[in-house]
């Protein structure tokens, strides 16, 4: 992990963007594809890491932060549903002082004594795939997967399958509406079973389709087309929670849960309300002593605050809720021989070394590659073919390389490549960066092929038909190379239904689908092209300023002037000066959470001739609307608020959380930008500052009927 406390600023940067990048797909892998490949060790080492760059950094922090981003948008194979309530994903936290801070920030949050218990549940974190089901009138109408949170799959006749899930609630005074929410899962017995069953039924071991573990087996298992397939798996159901909800069956966490269960769905025999730290972790040894017997996976222990006015009150961050936390177990390791290094090329270009494994079961898992980052990474673990090396897993497919035993041997180093094996062009290390990339750009195959299928990708364009055998036939014959080639494919139709595979409908259908991309989302549009730094959140904060994407352009004009007009002061450092000129690029961008990294990047875009045109290129196809933000109506909504004073209602944090839902920006400092400030007893310079600025003061008591009267 890499330690903040050397890095500049723009080491900083730099390492958040690849962070952010690095993660997103890794959620993506899992969430969405089930095929992982790093381990849930490595993810959490990612996670860890980016949690203390932007605590170190918090001025750093990115719009596209992996701390905002839950799961990975859903697949296509099925229908999408929105979640009435958002599915979150938890915060997580490894050792004991790390609980011990999570009870703080809870007492802190909540403005409690330390006499007053904070009670929370204890229950296994199970490893499978989170599943919501929604009752009306006690009938099971809607089952859906978490997807990215916001937007999961239909899985409603699968789910009818599973003998763990009533159609209809037992008992009485059940709500009109009720979403249970918790784990599909597949028993580890069961798991075994499934797949001596495969290889069975194959007959041929070569091509028997066996799962990796039983998370992947229950998620392959519930994301079937054919709900009979799933019917054949041996799937189970455990209740953690809920969403959207008529009435609560109970106060807190606790009586709800067991509701739940009385109403006939499986809860947790291992839920527990304690009321210490001490008890807390008494019951994380219990069920860690206690994880090789359970019948599924496990990978810790969530602790919930069980007063449910306290949840309430305590709400969430941008991706889990500051009422619970995940206590997560040490990987699990093992050793075997790390047989050849082979180097992928990005999308963006970068070279990712792959390391080739001797197979070994970790945790009941077979193990055969590992994903070894960077060159540097290779240099610090000095692994090169042939080495004997220590990894280790805590629940997915590709574990982490953890050391080298055999770094010592007489051997020569493994040489990174400084040319692509792909182009051949030279691959070069830009400077504090760590990662080397191709310089072939378009010109490169794999970014050429990698470039468009982003661009038509779920989180950009969103084309249907347009899948990577398609984007690779059209790249083949020469018909696109950028963008706008995609949208003059319909002067080939004639050609294409010449072609093997390719019929009238469904020829057709993938000519509406790219026609109906003319007037494409702004923010989708600008993300899809792949300018680096600029991920689907920050193209969205950016176009909530700035509207249109000639603005954005124009932009990019404004820093490529402001950089080659800074001049280095003399007897200024190189580092002074280069903040000093990262700060102005900032300021001049003006969009909270958006610095001079992806200024840069835009600078960097519009300067290179090619860019350019392919960009008026795709703009002569397409006609994106200005982008328009909903938000909800309140006095506040769109405005900057600054919180100054002791509260004494509401901590500071709570204060800000409700600035952030009713649509308005809570700030740390007044500027010239500032609209409100809501102060209490105790203001000091900063009521000087507005009066200064002419910016409106009100107390807290204005403040809580402005909450109030957004409802």
């Amino acid at each position: 992990m890499t330690d903040p406390a050397p890095m500049t600023e723009a080491e900083a940067a730099n390492r958040l963007m690849r962070l952010a990048k690095e993660i997103t797909r890794h959620n993506r892998l899992y969430h969405d594809q089930d095929q992982p490949e790093i381990t849930d060790a490595q993810y959490d080492a990612l996670m860890r890491e980016n949690n203390a760059l932007e605590a170190a950094f918090p001025h750093l922090v990115r719009a596209d932060s992996p701390g905002r981003q839950v799961g990975a948008a859903p697949t296509a194979g099925l229908r999408k549903v929105q979640h009435a309530v958002r599915m979150m994903s938890l915060d997580n936290g490894f050792a004991d002082e790390d609980i011990a801070e999570f009870l703080a920030r809870v007492r802190r949050f909540l403005a409690l004594a330390e006499d007053i218990p904070v009670a929370v549940t204890a229950e296994p974190k199970i490893d499978g795939l989170s599943c919501s089901l929604r009752y009306e009138k006690g009938e099971l109408v809607l089952a859906a997967t978490r997807g990215d949170g916001t937007t999961g799959e239909d899985v409603t006749a699968n789910v009818r399958t599973i003998g763990d899930i009533p159609g209809r609630l037992a008992g009485a005074d059940i709500p009109d509406i009720f979403e249970v929410r918790g784990e599909v899962y597949m028993a580890k017995a069961d798991f075994a079973a499934l797949n001596e069953r495969l290889l069975a039924e194959a007959g041929d071991p070569d091509k028997a389709r066996q799962f990796a573990n039983p998370r992947n087996a229950a998620a392959g298992s519930l994301r079937q087309k054919d709900a009979q397939v799933t019917a054949s798996r041996p799937l189970r159901f455990l209740a953690h929670g809920w969403g959207e909800h008529a009435a609560m069956p109970g106060a807190t966490q606790m009586e709800a849960m067991r509701a739940i269960a009385a109403w006939g769905l499986p809860v947790s025999d291992l839920l527990v309300r304690v009321d210490s730290l001490e008890a807390m972790l008494a019951h994380y040894r219990r069920i860690e002593a206690e994880r090789a017997e359970l019948l599924f996976d496990i990978d810790g222990v969530v602790y919930k605050v069980d007063r449910l006015d306290w949840q309430q009150r305590l709400g969430f961050v941008a991706r889990a809720p500051r009422w619970a936390m995940a206590h997560k177990f040490p990987a699990e390791r093992a050793q075997t021989t790390l047989e050849s290094i082979d180097i992928q090329v990005g999308r963006t270009g970068k070279l990712t070394p792959v390391g080739r494994l001797t197979p070994v079961t970790v945790g009941g898992v077979v193990v055969s590659n590992v994903t070894l980052h960077n060159a540097d990474e290779i240099a610090r673990l000095g692994v090169r073919p042939g080495d004997r090396v220590v990894v280790q897993r805590a629940g997915d497919v590709i574990p982490q390389v953890v050391d080298n035993l055999t770094r010592d041997d007489a051997r020569a180093p493994f040489l990174f490549p400084d040319h692509c094996p792909v182009c051949d062009s030279q691959a070069v290390r830009e400077e504090g960066e760590v990662d080397i990339r191709c310089t072939g750009g378009l010109i490169c195959p794999a970014q050429r092929f990698e470039r468009l299928r982003h661009f038509v990708s779920r989180g950009a364009l969103d084309m249907e038909g347009l899948g990577e055998k398609s984007i690779e036939e059209f790249l083949s014959l020469g018909w696109i190379s950028e963008p706008a080639d995609i949208f003059r494919l319909s002067a080939r139709r004639a050609e294409l239904l010449g072609r093997e595979g390719w019929k009238e409908k469904s020829v057709d259908n993938l000519l509406a689908a790219i026609e109906g991309k003319r007037r494409p989302d702004a923010a989708r549009l600008l993300f899809g092209l792949g300018i680096r730094h600029v991920g689907a959140v920050t193209a969205r904060d950016l176009l909530k300023r700035y509207t249109n994407l000639p603005a954005i352009r124009a932009l990019a004009q404004e820093i490529i002037v402001l950089r080659d007009s800074m001049e280095r002061g003399e007897g200024e450092e190189e580092s002074r000066f280069l903040n000093r000129r990262d700060k102005a690029i900032a300021e001049l961008i003006g969009v909270e959470n958006v610095g001079a990294a992806v200024g840069h990047a835009l600078a960097d875009f519009f300067h290179e001739p090619h860019n350019v045109e392919a960009w008026d290129d795709l703009l002569r196809e397409v006609s994106p609307p200005d982008y328009v933000v909903e938000t909800t109506a309140s006095a506040v909504t769109g405005k900057i608020v600054v919180f100054t004073g002791k509260l004494e209602t509401m901590s500071r944090d709570e204060a800000k959380a409700q600035a952030e839902r009713l649509g308005a920006k809570a700030a740390g400092s007044v500027s010239a930008r500032t609209d409100l400030i809501v102060a209490g007893p105790g203001a000091g310079s900063k009521l000087k500052q507005a009066a200064a600025l002419g910016i409106e003061v009100i107390d807290e008591a204005a403040w809580a009927e402005i909450v109030k009267a957004a409802g």
